[in-house]
């Protein structure tokens, strides 16, 4: 374990961050951090990063060990919430290994729920997928729009939701399950970023191939019903998504004043569940985030076509009006930024 060098006066309150070394996690924690919380971070790093959690309190163990969540608050006082990131999450990964992300995803987050009730700890923040989402007429989907994962990977996370809702429906904890679109970026002060060596997502791809390091970039999919038959998605700054997690953690108690948006989809929320779309608004296909890429980066990159991969859908973006209503958050950076962050992060990476 390490000690946070906190220089707040007055810390506002201790949020358990499970997965807190990893990409977003870490993000969170420095987004938490400026805004005067004290994040403890949960990892097992089999993925994270140590170096993330350098000058703040971390744990290494399991999310599923209930006594480390025990020790964990015994040490270092009462939680006032808790944020759950830890998960596995490559698409293609999980179609051929359903046992593994089932029991890392699933299993082990009935665990934690059951463990954070057993501390006291009733607010909890989920880390949740908008690949969750069937594919809807022009692609925008609202919180109430109809489900239909279609990977392992977004089944898993649409079980973690059902647990979630079923735990704060029969415990008294209270849940807010946040569906993530695409994350793009990095911390824009450069303290953390991605770091996997061959990542699998859009922008680290095309950040590979711009950096030397594959030699082309692969349009994975071409003829879904969209404006130039690429998948469309919704690209989100790292750091407005780690900022959502701050709002939701100081509206938290206010997200349960009133009553629930529950139209169209049951599963949106009931009095003690709530879930909110954190994306731009705004559908960007495949090719348009290459062209972007270029723009920034000023150059042209390699790259061709090729079939889906398993899992792959069409896409989605977010309606975000929900997330501005109950916890008083849009996103503000731009794709641009987005861009130029994971450039800068990599190329600051690569050098380490």
């Amino acid at each position: 374990m390490t000690q946070q060098q906190n220089h707040q006066k007055k810390p506002r309150g201790n949020i358990l961050v499970t997965g807190g070394a990893g990409y977003i996690g870490s993000t969170i924690c420095s987004a938490l951090i400026d805004s005067g919380w004290t994040p403890i971070i949960l990892d097992d790093f089999s993925s994270g990063r140590r170096e993330f959690t350098s000058g703040r309190i971390s744990y290494e163990g399991d999310v599923a060990d209930r006594n480390l969540i025990q020790k964990i608050v015994a040490a270092e006082g009462p939680l006032f919430g808790a944020i759950h990131c830890a998960a596995r999450i490559i698409v293609p990964e999980s179609v051929v290994q359903p046992e593994f992300y089932y029991r890392e995803n699933v299993a082990k987050s009935v665990e934690l729920f059951g463990a954070l009730r057993d501390v006291g700890c009733h607010r909890i923040v989920f880390s949740s997928s908008a690949s969750i989402y069937d594919v809807v007429e022009g692609f925008m989907v609202s919180e109430s729009s109809p489900l239909k994962p279609s990977s392992p990977y977004a089944r898993t996370k649409f079980m973690m939701e059902m647990v979630l809702r079923d735990f704060c429906d029969a415990y008294g904890q209270k849940g807010i399950a946040l569906r993530y679109f695409n994350p793009i970026g990095a911390d824009p002060k450069m303290r953390t970023g991605a770091y996997v060596k061959e990542p699998t997502h859009v922008l680290g791809r095309l950040v590979s191939v711009a950096l030397g390091k594959i030699p082309c970039f692969e349009i994975t999919g071409t003829n879904w019903p969209t404006r130039d038959g690429s998948g469309i998605r919704d690209y989100i700054h790292v750091w407005d998504l780690a900022k959502a997690h701050v709002k939701a953690i100081e509206n938290f108690d206010n997200v349960f004043r009133g009553s629930p948006e529950t139209s169209g989809n049951s599963l949106t929320a009931s009095k003690d569940y709530r879930v909110i779309n954190l994306g731009t608004g705004k559908g960007v296909t495949v090719r348009e985030l290459v062209d972007a890429f270029e723009r920034v980066y000023k150059s042209q990159i390699n790259k061709r076509e090729a079939p889906s991969r398993p899992g792959d859908v069409a896409g989605s973006f977010a309606s975000a009006d929900l997330a501005l209503k109950l916890i008083n958050w849009r996103a503000e950076l731009s794709i641009d930024q987005g861009i130029s962050d994971a450039l800068n992060w990599a190329k600051k990476w690569s050098a380490v």
